[in-house]
This record gives structure tokens, C-alpha cells and sequence, in this order.
């Protein structure tokens, strides 16, 4: 089973784009800079037409229709162009003005809110959460009362890997953020406060809401008055204008080893309930007065201080200890691996890098800041595979710490290819060997029912005709067919197929031989995590 999630982080197999598609969408390209030589102390780099060729090569090698590139250096705008279509079927290019939805790298920028506001005297980093959103409450009441504005940001709160990420994804969600921060106190923990790293967006969701209300606006009217105007950044904290829509990038993925466009991510209206951990819409031309800003202490290359030296080094300031792995260490020669305030760190080859990802369903995003070579790289597209920006980012970056030449794009094409050979050999990875009987214990009647989770809400189990539908109440593009696995078990068949990540449904029955709630799993072990279905945990409220 292929999911839209594999093709983000590197399960992409083979498929192809459609016909004729390659030939047009790579051979275009904008730029607004001339074709000289960067060069890095007695070390000559990427030229213009380098970076084309490159990017020529990862759009074909890695399924992306269009592809926009940033780089700065001393100062300077170095490089600022696109390549490839933002939309398919009208063919328009990209260029450096091309709007795309830029996921998880926004996190920079709520972190940089805030960091605009410690300067103000407004808050704190450390001031504790409840001070300003008195409904804050993690499970654990000393948690709650513990909890500061700087855990909010690093990723050690205690909670699971996407905790409460089905509230959010597949968009458009139908929790409002103070519904958000009202049910964090359902979600377990499974691991102490501070003592471990992982993932969350619903915690980033709740830091914008603490900056909004410190600064009496609201997160989106903030960053883009007090980070994005000053700095003449032609970006979006939230509705993107009418004027600016024929600007977007159509975001697509590989569904069924096709090209397809994943609707439900178009940028018609940015401003969302996730905006502050992933929502913001910016160009490779912003993203570069982004990168000039973060490397000079905060100062804009229109010389407007958006924020001082010391918040942006407090910002870059290590808190978390991430894992550093075996390809990490062969690749770059690393040593550490950390998360910062909304971004993460680590050396490469002797040299500190400050960099962060963004990952949405039809987007792609990096940003790479080399502080001691005073250099930053932005990649965006509008594709799903992660090849395609990893191997950009570690060309231009490797090229400037004067790395021996290689070929990232087919290192990375060789990587998917034998990450894809040993799921092939080890069919045990996956649930699907164990088949079922295809039947169930009870009557399908008897499993129809309205169902309710502390955290997620209410679902109807619809019986219609011979089969059972299921219906989220909050969560609209939640809706699919439960199909008889074994026992009381179905697997639950979702109707958009843009939303790749079916999912097992085994229902409970109690001593009376009645179903009295149900739980909900993967039926791929290593499926989407953004979608938490081991966090459910549905009771029945019907009866």
C-alpha cells in the first residue's frame, strides 16, 4: 500500500510522470541572477547554470513538477530562481515570486514572534504558559504548571509523536484553536516532561496563541506586521489575496503511481487552525530576506531590525538532544544533532548548521544557514518527495565546505531504491500478511452507533445498506468505508484518495455481548504518523 507519506519521507518507488510531462516541466527555469561563479574562499561553486542542471536532475529523478531555490552568501543574493511548473496543467513556471505553503519551516517564524516580544518586554522565554492562556492544561497538573513558553517549542513535553495531529490533518479542520488547547489535557503522555524529543505541531499551534495573546492580536495580524512587512517580504502569515493566486504553486503527490494533485493543501486560503505550526506562504525571493535577516543578528537587508542579535542567538541556542544516525555520520561527518527554538542544529564537516524541514501533503521546504561561511540555502516545491530537496540542499552546501564533488541526486535515488528492495524482502513489516476471515462476530447492525473520544470528538458508524460508513463530526475529509477484517475488527476505506492511511478499527464488546467502544491503528506500521489513530480511544454514547 503506497501512502502520500512515504513519497514525503523517502519511499518513493518508481513512478513516473505522465507523458511528455518531464520534457516541459524541467526545461524552464527564472532567475534574476547572472551566471557567475560563487565562490568560497579559493573554492569555486555553483554557477548558475550548475544549480539549473542540478535542479533539472532532482524535478525528473524525484516526481516534482516545479522547484524555487535561494541561496545568499556574504550578504548578498547569490542565487534567486525557479524551475519546472507550478501548475501541470497550465504550465506556468516557477520562479523566484512563486507562492508555496512553506509546512513546518513557519515553526522559525512563531519562535521569531515571540522573539520580538521578548525584545518588547511583553514576555518571557520562560515565563509559564497558563499566564497567558488560563485554559492551558497538559494532563498532569504539575506538567501544567510547570510548563513554559520555551517548552512549547523544543519538542519534550512528554507527549507521543504527533499527539493530536488528527485535529489538524487531513485539512480543513473543523477544531477552532481554542478547542485545540482545551483538549491537549486528554492526550497521554509517554514519556516524563523534558526527558525525551518528539514531534509535535499542536504545541507550536498553542505558542502563536500565547504570542497573540501577549501582544493583543492575533498570531497571523503579528507576524506579518511586526516580521514580514518590515522586511518587504512578499509572503503570507494568512489569506493569501485574490491578486496573488495566479502566484501559488498547486501542490501535488504521487497517488497510484500518478502525478495528482492533492486539492485539499491548494493555497486559497492559508489562514488556518494550524497556521502557526506550518501554515505560512512565502517565495524563494522572501525566503532569501529571511535568511539575510537570520545571519545578521536579526537586521534586515533593508536595514529594519526586526529583532536583536541576542534573541536571534537565543533562538539558534540547542535544547533538545536529537539522535544523531549512522548515514548522518558517513554523509556529513556529524557529531551532534539538536533542536533549538524552531530550529534544529548540528555540525556537518566541522561546520554549525542551522536548518529546519517542511513537510505538507504537495509541499516540500528546507532551510539550511551555515553561520561561519555567513551562507543560507531555501528550496521549495510543490512536489512529495523529499529527494528532491535533500539532494539540492547537500550539493549546495557540501559545495561551499569544499567537499569533494558527488552526485546527491542519484545518492538519494539509490537510497529510495534500496529502502524500497528491503521492504520488498521483509513482507513480516507489514500488517497486510495477516488477511482475516473478511467476516466479523456480530451482525454489522450492531456496530453502528455514535461513538465519542475525549479528544477528537464524535463519529458516526453509520450502518447504510449492507455496509458500515464512518463519519467524523470535526474532521469533514474523514469519511470512509469499514470493511469486515476478523472477529471485531474492520478496516476502515477512506473515500478521498488523496487520503492514504487506512486504518484498522477493532471494536470493543463488553461483559452484556454488546460493542462498547472501539480503538484505532494503522493498517501500514510505518503509515502517516500525523495521523495519531493510536490515540483514539472511542466509547459508545448511544446507548
Amino acid at each position: 500500500m503506497m501512502t502520500i507519506r512515504n513519497l514525503m519521507t523517502g519511499g518513493v518507488m518508481s513512478a513516473v510522470l505522465s507523458v511528455g510531462m518531464l520534457a516541459t516541466a524541467t526545461a524552464q527555469t527564472q532567475s534574476d541572477v547572472a551566471p557567475a561563479a560563487i565562490e568560497t574562499g579559493s573554492e569555486t561553486q555553483l554557477t548558475s547554470a550548475d544549480i539549473q542542471a542540478l535542479a533539472t536532475k532532482a524535478l525528473d529523478q524525484f516526481d516534482t513538477p516545479g522547484m524555487a531555490i535561494g541561496i545568499v552568501h556574504k550578504g548578498d543574493v547569490t542565487f534567486a530562481g525557479g524551475f519546472g511548473h507550478s501548475n501541470i496543467d497550465t504550465e506556468a513556471p516557477v520562479t523566484k515570486d512563486t507562492l508555496f505553503r512553506i509546512a513546518s519551516t513557519t515553526k522559525a517564524f512563531t519562535s521569531a514572534a515571540l522573539a520580538v516580544l521578548v525584545d518588547d518586554g511583553v514576555l518571557h522565554w520562560d515565563d509559564k504558559v497558563i499566564d497567558y492562556l488560563p485554559d492551558f492544561r497538559m494532563s498532569d497538573p504539575w506538567v501544567t504548571r510547570e510548563f513554559t513558553i520555551r517548552d512549547l517549542l523544543t519538542h519534550r513535553s512528554g507527549l507521543g509523536l504527533g499527539a493530536g495531529d488528527l485535529m489538524l490533518w487531513p485539512e480543513p479542520s473543523g477544531f477552532s484553536r481554542e478547542e485545540l488547547i482545551h483538549n491537549l489535557r486528554y492526550l497521554k503522555p509517554v514519556s516524563s516532561f523534558r526527558s525525551r524529543y518528539a514531534y509535535d505541531n499542536l504545541l507550536y499551534i498553542v505558542a502563536g496563541e500565547v504570542a497573540a495573546a501577549a501582544a493583543e492580536t492575533s498570531w497571523e495580524n503579528l507576524v506579518q506586521t511586526r516580521i514580514l512587512d518590515p522586511l518587504n517580504m512578499e509572503c503570507h502569515a494568512g489569506e493569501v489575496p485574490a491578486s496573488k493566486q495566479n502566484q501559488t504553486a498547486v501542490p501535488y503527490g504521487l497517488i497510484d503511481e500518478e502525478i495528482a494533485e492533492i486539492t485539499r493543501n491548494r493555497i486559497e486560503n492559508a489562514s488556518n487552525v494550524s497556521a502557526a505550526a506550518g501554515g505560512l506562504v512565502c517565495n524563494a525571493d522572501g525566503m532569501t530576506k529571511w535568511m539575510l535577516t537570520q545571519l545578521s543578528g536579526g537586521l534586515g537587508p533593508n536595514g529594519v531590525q526586526v529583532f536583536s542579535e541576542k534573541q536571534r542567538d537565543e533562538m539558534w541556542k540547542s535544547q533538545t538532544i536529537l539522535r544523531v544516525g549512522q548515514s548522518e555520520r558517513e554523509m556529513d561527518g556529524t557529531h551532534f544533532k539538536t533542536y533549538a527554538l524552531g530550529w534544529r542544529k548540528e555540525d556537518m564537516h566541522g561546520y554549525e548548521v542551522v536548518s529546519h524541514t517542511g513537510t505538507l501533503s504537495g509541499y516540500q521546504a528546507f532551510v539550511g544557514l551555515v553561520p561561519e561561511l555567513d551562507l543560507g540555502v531555501v528550496i521549495l516545491n510543490n512536489g512529495s518527495n523529499s529527494g528532491a530537496r535533500s539532494s539540492i540542499m547537500q550539493t549546495v552546501l557540501k559545495s561551499h565546505m569544499g567537499q569533494p564533488d558527488m552526485d546527491w541526486v542519484q545518492y538519494y535515488a539509490d537510497a529510495q531504491a534500496e529502502w524500497a528492495a528491503r521492504q520488498d524482502d521483509a513482507p513480516e513489516a507489514s500488517n497486510d500478511n495477516y488477511q482475516g476471515s473478511g467476516t466479523v462476530t456480530l451482525p454489522i447492525a450492531d456496530y453502528a452507533g455514535l461513538y465519542e473520544d475525549p479528544w477528537f470528538g464524535k463519529v458516526d458508524i453509520a450502518k447504510v445498506g449492507d455496509m458500515l460508513r464512518f463519519q467524523s463530526h470535526k474532521m469533514v475529509k474523514m469519511v470512509g468505508t469499514l470493511t469486515p477484517f476478523d472477529l471485531n475488527t474492520f478496516v476502515i476505506e477512506w473515500d478521498d484518495p488523496e487520503f492514504r492511511a487506512d486504518a484498522y478499527m477493532r471494536f470493543d464488546m463488553g461483559f452484556d455481548g454488546e460493542i462498547s467502544g472501539a480503538t484505532v491503528a494503522h493498517v501500514e506500521p510505518d503509515g502517516d504518523w500525523s495521523f495519531n489513530f493510536q490515540d483514539l480511544a472511542f466509547i459508545r454514547v448511544d446507548n
